[in-house]
């Protein structure tokens, strides 16, 4: 959790670097420097809420003595007219961090508002939806952040924190049962406590996977609704199970009642619309 925060830290650093430069030099130009300002985060479409934290963050960032003040949590509904927050003191500094603000902002609450929207296609079903390393470089962490709040679960991080024996990885190892035992071997070697998934791409690797075992989790990609009901019944709780492969907000349910834990969508991250909020003057 240090080092996700520490990261998301510099982050801003890096958003603020590329944004300002040596300067805001409009508002350096027409806005008196001791100018005192009020904004406040404006609604314009509904969904899910989130980077209200982070907004705050950034703000301290450009200005410390900037008074922040949350009318809204992350992962709350919204609707067109609501304030989520507003923000007074420096008015150049208000400027100058408005549209990072809004950028984050904008794309976490889309992220949470399709996330929830998946969420909410599986109401009553005990499924999980997962989101995917489809992340845009370097926003991984707050793309993921944006998926909890909009009840999703995040699959691993990146490639240091669990094991994920995909297809390549079963054909350069030479073989599932290759792939596998390597894996255990350099675990136990580096003394890595990371938990494995595999991916099956039929039944007759999953059979494979099942007569080897030494994993936590299996990947059933791209399988067809009666082939996925006969992998669930084969594996009989003794690992988890995640369904993957171009699902979509109109299959995920069916996805789902056939009995998985988890389903990954990788559009979460990688095909969303931002939300539409806007920063005025107040």
């Amino acid at each position: 959790m240090n080092n996700q925060i520490m990261l998301i830290n510099e982050l801003i650093e890096l958003a603020v670097r590329e944004d300002v430069g040596d300067g805001d030099h409009t508002s350096l130009a027409c806005i008196p420097f001791d100018a005192k300002g009020k904004a406040k985060l404006l609604v314009k479409e509904n969904g899910i809420i989130a980077g209200v934290e982070l907004a705050e963050k950034i703000f301290k960032k450009i200005d410390s003595s900037l008074i922040f003040t949350p009318l809204m949590k992350d992962g709350e509904p919204i609707k067109v007219g609501d304030v989520v927050f507003t923000v007074e003191g420096s008015s150049q500094s208000i400027l100058k961090a408005e549209r990072l603000v809004l950028n984050f902002m904008q794309r976490m609450s889309g992220i949470a508002t399709k996330t929830n929207h998946y969420t909410t296609l599986l109401k009553g079903l005990p499924t999980k939806i997962l989101d995917t390393r489809k992340t845009t470089p370097g926003n991984r962490l707050i793309e993921k952040w944006a998926v909890q709040l909009g009840g999703g679960v995040n699959h691993r991080i990146g490639l240091y924190d669990m094991i994920m024996i995909k297809d390549n990885h079963i054909d350069y190892a030479g073989g599932i049962e290759n792939a596998i035992n390597k894996v255990v071997d350099y675990l136990k070697t580096n003394n890595k406590p990371l938990k494995i998934e595999i991916e099956a791409r039929d039944l007759n690797e999953l059979n494979q996977i099942l007569s080897i075992g030494k994993v936590h989790r299996i990947m059933l990609d791209n399988f067809s609704f009666e082939d996925l009901r006969t992998a669930v019944k084969l594996i009989d709780g003794k690992y988890e199970t995640e369904a993957s492969g171009g699902i979509n907000e109109k299959t995920v349910r069916a996805y789902a009642e056939c009995g998985v834990d988890y389903i990954s969508v990788g559009a979460l991250t990688h095909q969303i619309n931002s939300l539409d909020l806007s920063l005025k003057a107040c």
